[in-house]
């Protein structure tokens, strides 16, 4: 099952949205099975979508994992599966807002691995809503989620690999923002936040040998759809040259790119995976205002 003959542009109203656990076992990864053995990849927001393909792709690669986010429940769930790839699977809850509880998590990681290969910043969020009825607390909340989060992580992993005289990789998931994105407007902020973020990091950050890079998705399917309306899903399967959307995979295997030995010679980069809609189309996740449906 090769990713192009993978049917990505079924209905934009089933009800299951995603790989199935048994797809993230089955379908046919580009990197062989030991590429990352010995390894550690930490993988935020894993417990379910993107970042639990995201850490599926890792696993399967040989690493060991760290798996990160707000619910233990979900997390729970996520390292039953992960395990069955023969590699360790550490869960720990926490909200990456809070910069106590991020120490918290890379002093554990430490303590159980003594190291941290790759760190991949997936957790995030956003709602769909026009952005002049964006309520206050929820502009704050999704700044303080995707940008300040996205920096204790980074941060504090950092530090580590900086005092334990190792090397590291940063892989931040991000959104395509070269022509802006409306009705999400504050994770469009926020994200192009990260971007800059991460190239100051990558030079900042290159004498202790740590790389920092970026991975942007476009309409990629998986769990997160169901929190869209009906009509803001439909933009998704039609808004890139591509006429489809991606899968959890195409996200997974560029960070894999990223944190093997072939993006040893990359840092400060952004990958747009996105079936082109950097280029051409319209994603409107609340729904097409009427001003642009004759447009």
């Amino acid at each position: 099952m090769a990713g192009e003959e993978l049917d990505m542009s079924k209905p934009w109203n089933k009800d299951h949205y995603g790989f199935t656990d048994a797809e993230l076992v089955s379908y046919p990864l580009v990197f062989k099975s030991d590429l990352l053995k010995g390894e550690v990849a930490l993988v935020s927001g894993a417990g379910q979508g993107i970042g639990k393909g995201i850490a599926a792709a890792y696993a399967r690669c040989g690493a060991d994992l760290v798996i990160c986010g707000r619910t233990q429940e979900k997390l729970d769930a996520a390292q039953s599966f992960l395990e069955q790839f023969g590699g360790r699977v550490m869960t720990h809850a926490l909200n990456i807002r809070d910069p106590d509880q991020v120490e918290g998590l890379m002093d554990r990681t430490w303590a159980e691995f003594g190291r941290c290969d790759h760190l991949i910043n997936n957790a995030g969020g956003q709602f769909p809503i026009p952005s002049m009825d964006i309520p206050d607390k929820g502009w704050r909340a999704v700044i303080d989620n995707n940008l300040n989060g996205t920096w204790y992580m980074m941060q504090r992993a950092a530090r580590r690999w900086r005092d334990h005289g190792q090397p590291g990789s940063i892989v931040n998931i991000i959104i395509v923002l070269s022509r802006g994105q409306p009705q999400v407007a504050h994770t469009c902020a926020s994200r192009a936040g990260v971007v800059y973020l991460s190239k100051s990091l990558a030079v900042e950050w290159a004498p202790h040998n740590i790389r920092v890079n970026c991975v942007a998705p476009g309409a990629v399917e998986s769990s997160g759809f169901a929190t869209y309306p009906e009509e803001g899903r439909k933009s998704f399967y039609t808004c890139a040259p591509m006429q489809r959307v991606g899968n959890v995979f195409d996200i997974a295997e560029a960070c894999i790119y990223y944190s093997s030995h072939s993006g040893n010679f990359v840092t400060g980069e952004t990958i747009d995976i996105s079936g082109g809609s950097a280029l051409w189309g319209e994603m409107w996740p609340a729904g097409k205002p009427d001003y642009f449906k004759n447009a």
